[in-house]
């Protein structure tokens, strides 16, 4: 039986913990940044895209001091102090699960360079795909949310284990539209997609997104998927996989 309620014209998904297993972000994406990043910024920051992708971090770096923090010193002098400050502020983020709209993009194209290479191969749960094209066929719109670039989750799901699957969504959405935990990133994304928040369902193994999510209006289903962490009991259905949508 489907938990879908009536009026809902649209899907909007988490990736971490909904869509995929929190291990392969955890154990395969995050050290593969960790083991690439110098090699990749060697390679690529002189580049103009990438020389203003370093500014941003540096200027992150800059405002995460104003605050009274501590990240790795910065030094701009030479070519290669300056790859070494962003590594090191690179890490210090990920340290920290930091939200940072500079580093997603950075890790997204250091994933990209992974996927081209044959290095990475996306992992979603068996029943995504099927959900995918079923959606499809009923014409659902499916979206997709993460804090990951909107460049991280295309690649992921262009390279997925099930083969490409972005012909069966719709749109992507990253930081750019907000943070995940705030009311108006919802908003924001009813407006993009020219739904009103009461035709979106979103789901999410994230109880504070979901707060923020319904709190715009949307419909929301907790997900549990096998690996995510124990969650207190919460007041709306639980979901084990997209059969039941």
């Amino acid at each position: 039986m489907s938990v879908r309620p009536a009026g809902v014209r649209a899907l909007l998904l988490d990736i971490e913990g909904t869509t995929t297993p929190l291990a392969f972000v955890s154990e395969v994406l995050f050290p593969y940044v960790r083991a690439n990043a110098r090699s990749y910024l060697e390679e690529h920051a002189a580049s103009p895209g990438d020389a203003l992708l370093i500014d941003r971090l540096r200027d992150e770096n800059h405002r995460c001091r104003q605050r009274g923090e501590t990240p790795p010193e910065w030094m701009d002098a030479l070519r290669q102090t300056r790859i070494a400050s962003a590594v090191a502020f690179v890490e210090w983020l990920m340290d920290r699960d930091r939200k940072s709209t500079p580093l997603k993009e950075l890790q997204g194209l250091i994933w990209e360079d992974g996927y081209q290479r044959g290095a990475l191969i996306g992992q979603v749960f068996p029943d995504v795909p099927l959900a995918f094209r079923r959606w499809h066929d009923q014409h659902l719109v499916a979206c997709i949310y993460s804090s990951g670039s909107v460049l991280a989750q295309q690649l992921l799901f262009r390279h997925s284990s099930a083969g490409d699957l972005t012909g069966l969504l719709h749109s992507f959405f990253d930081t750019h539209v907000g943070a995940k935990i705030d009311p108006d990133s919802y908003r924001r994304i009813s407006r993009s997609v020219g739904l009103s928040a009461d035709a979106i369902m979103f789901l999410s193994d994230s109880l504070p997104e979901l707060d923020a999510a319904r709190a715009a209006g949307m419909h929301v289903r907790l997900v549990i998927r096998p690996g995510n962490a124990p969650l207190p009991g919460y007041d709306s259905e639980a979901l084990h996989g997209f059969d039941e949508i």
